[in-house]
């Protein structure tokens, strides 16, 4: 899950959604459901915004990759927020 700034449009939206499918792949991952919410209204203000573009991501990921995937979704100045966990299945 990561939360976007919500001063960008829809073309760099989108670009950053690109942007995160191709550090899946670069991880030798795959996107195996996405689900974006759009624009909510956050929990808490995060750096004066209270509105941000949700997205959601089912990934197929090697455990060695995630830590590069983290780090890659720190680094992108859209990004404000991110979660990686782990889902066991059932």
């Amino acid at each position: 899950m990561y939360v976007v700034r919500p001063t960008v449009d829809e073309q760099s939206l989108a670009a950053v959604n690109e942007k995160v499918e191709k550090f899946v792949a670069a991880g030798g991952g795959q996107v195996t459901r996405r689900d974006d919410w759009g624009k909510r209204r956050l929990a808490y203000p995060i750096a004066k915004f209270t509105e941000g573009f949700y997205s959601i991501l089912q990934l197929n990921l090697p455990p060695t990759a995630v830590r590069d995937l983290e780090r890659s979704l720190q680094l992108t100045e859209e990004i404000m927020r991110y979660l990686v966990v782990r889902v066991e299945s059932a």
